[in-house]
């Protein structure tokens, strides 16, 4: 390294230099002119940086696992929806700091054309906000306004693709070779159709194929998710230092965590699945250098949507670490499964799985999101108890759905594929819990029911280590928004159910005296705060199963510090009695009572969180 860079830069830059040399010259070849460009550019970056956000970064790099521990909790919004705009966002962070959220994520809010967004995942320009959104320094603001109240910005960063309004797929449309070779274009349908022998397809409803056609240059183009939707070339080693470019101008702006959209697939090689590949694994371990070398303050959120021996792989290893922090998504799948058949074991079996992870794997844990439920589940481990894969979604979406009797659940189906027997699932927790239902026909129990089982899932994602986020609406009973199906825009796509703007008159309700919203949100609030107080939710701590000898009730033991807790969780509709085998004098953190934990009686749809502490004879032994 001979370039006269400062010291500061310098020295983060020589941490990783034969690392980082190494995977690019692996991945583009030995281009040296590139790798020259790349870190010339890193270097401007890292100068253009403004200094409150390298003082925080600073302080950070003194204190990487920041993000680790058990007083972080999230929020996931649409800006529109929750607040108009970016300055509506500003405007109501003392509401989002009352929810007890420090971790605040925007969906995408970049620009992309109307009617062909995705839900702004079809990004136009990687360097605007969407106008009617605001304008990067509204951004900027917003960032700066976070960090003052402690709270930490996480923003989308969609990498697999631009919109074909972008300027570089506007230019291959012109037939600018070098733009076309920013995606890949095929003179015809012959490479394309060799793709389509092992690649898969995302919507095979919706958007069937890979390959859409490009009249302007009578090429074909590939289009993984939507036509609109054109795939970048990573191969090519400008798209890979641009998008780079791109992400860290987000980071300059303020952005303290950048989720990585769809990572999964953002290299292709012919005759693979084009997922998962090693070359993908090489470009977000690089990501991950160069985030250290110029914004160490950042995080890298990884949206790996997949089984969870995908999942992993994408924390890299603990000596060549990639992304900080995956979702939980699995996990998020088989709650949603246990709520519908009562039935406890296929989350045990999945739990257990998270549990054997080293404590140094962050995931982000989470009810609902912006998206809809995918039935991903271990039918390995199903099939033994005669669960069969098509059957089996259809009594999940079935029993979601409200169409067997007796079921208080109101969602919608996504991506309805009849003829391969598979659905997807959309609906906010409050309407998939029952509380919908239960306020239209006016029945009080029912509600009562409802927003038990409710706050119970959430204690659930309270009681996991790793970050909870909320979905914005959760913390007040938001029900499902049946608008859109009036929107010729949004009526194709069941996931706006989901999707509805912020019922700012609920949100009042939270201050009302007997109002459902407000129980919900002090629940809320109650559970945040005992999270936060306590050491035996740090991520550190030991994590297991007990048995409760009853199939209907999970179980999780938790020990850290002195402390050690007994979460317990009915998921059937009737009253449970679960058994462990403790003679130990538990306090109930909710009530304050001294109760044992031999036997454990749970309402309906109930919890609670026992906690024993150690003497310190008792911890010497």
């Amino acid at each position: 390294m001979k370039k006269n860079w400062q010291d500061e830069f310098a020295a983060r830059f020589r941490r990783h230099e034969d690392e980082l040399k190494w995977l690019y010259y692996e991945l583009y070849h030995c281009d040296e002119q590139a790798y020259d460009y790349f870190t010339d550019m890193l270097y401007r970056l890292w100068e253009e940086r403004p200094e409150k956000l390298k003082m925080m970064d600073r302080a950070r790099e003194a204190y990487p696992d920041w993000y680790k521990g058990h007083d972080l909790t999230g929020m996931l919004m649409y800006v529109d929806a929750f607040a108009g705009n970016l300055k509506g966002v500003r405007e109501k962070l003392d509401y989002i700091l009352e929810c007890g959220v420090n971790y605040l994520h925007l969906m995408p809010l970049l620009e992309s054309p109307k009617g062909r967004s995705d839900g702004g995942y079809a990004v136009s320009d990687f360097r605007r906000v969407q106008p009617e959104l605001g304008t990067m320094e509204d951004l900027a603001d917003l960032a700066d306004a976070c960090h003052e109240k402690g709270i930490a910005l996480c923003l989308d960063y969609v990498m697999n693709h631009t919109s074909e309004d972008h300027e570089w797929a506007r230019r291959a449309k012109a037939g600018e070779k070098e733009y076309q070779d920013h995606y890949f274009f095929y003179d015809d349908w012959n490479i394309p159709n060799a793709y389509e022998q092992t690649m898969p397809q995302v919507f095979p409803t919706t958007a069937p194929g890979n390959f859409t056609w490009c009249p302007e240059v009578q090429k074909v183009v590939m289009t993984t998710f939507y036509p609109y939707q054109w795939d970048l070339n990573y191969a090519n080693p400008t798209v890979f230092n641009d998008m780079t470019d791109n992400m860290l101008n987000l980071c300059n702006h303020g952005v303290d965590i950048i989720r990585l959209d769809a990572v999964p697939y953002i290299w292709k090689t012919l005759w693979t699945n084009c997922r998962n590949l090693p070359q993908v694994h090489s470009l977000v371990r690089i990501m991950r250098m160069v985030c250290e070398i110029v914004c160490p303050g950042t995080l890298l959120l990884g949206e790996v949507v997949m089984e969870p021996s995908k999942v992993v792989p994408y924390f890299g290893t603990i000596d060549k670490p990639e992304c900080h922090l995956l979702y939980n998504v699995t996990t998020m799948a088989t709650l949603w499964h246990t709520v519908a058949t009562k039935d406890v074991r296929l989350l045990e079996h999945q739990m257990r799985q998270v549990f054997s992870l080293p404590h140094e794997y962050t995931f982000l844990n989470y009810l609902r999101c912006h998206d809809d439920i995918g039935w991903g589940l271990d039918y390995g481990f199903l099939t033994q108890f005669g669960q069969m894969e098509v059957p089996h979604k259809k009594y999940l979406n079935d029993a979601l759905t409200g169409k067997i009797s007796g079921s208080p659940a109101r969602g919608e189906l996504y991506n309805d594929d009849p003829r391969l027997g598979d659905a997807r699932l959309c609906g906010t927790t409050a309407s998939l819990c029952g509380v919908e239902s239960a306020r239209k026909a006016k029945d009080a129990g029912a509600l009562a029911r409802a927003i038990r089982l409710d706050l119970m899932l959430h204690a659930f994602m309270f009681t996991l280590s790793g970050v909870p986020v909320l979905y914005s609406g959760d913390e007040i009973l938001q029900e499902n928004d049946y608008s859109y199906h009036d929107d010729p825009d949004r009526m194709e796509d069941s996931r706006y159910l989901h999707r509805g703007k912020m019922d700012w008159k609920k949100a009042g309700k939270r201050t009302g005296k007997t109002a459902p919203e407000r129980k919900m949100f002090e629940a809320l609030r109650t559970l945040e705060k005992i999270r936060g107080d306590h050491p035996v939710f740090d991520s550190e701590g030991d994590v297991w199963l007990p048995d409760t000898g009853n199939d209907h009730v999970i179980a999780i033991g938790r020990y850290y510090r002195g402390e050690q807790l007994m979460a317990l969780f009915n998921f059937s509709d009737t009253p449970e009695t679960a058994w462990l085998k403790d003679d130990k004098i538990y306090t109930d953190l909710l009530t304050g009572r001294e109760t044992a934990a031999d036997t454990i009686q749970l309402e309906a749809g109930d919890f609670c969180w026992l906690l024993y502490t150690f003497t310190p004879k008792e911890k010497e032994k």
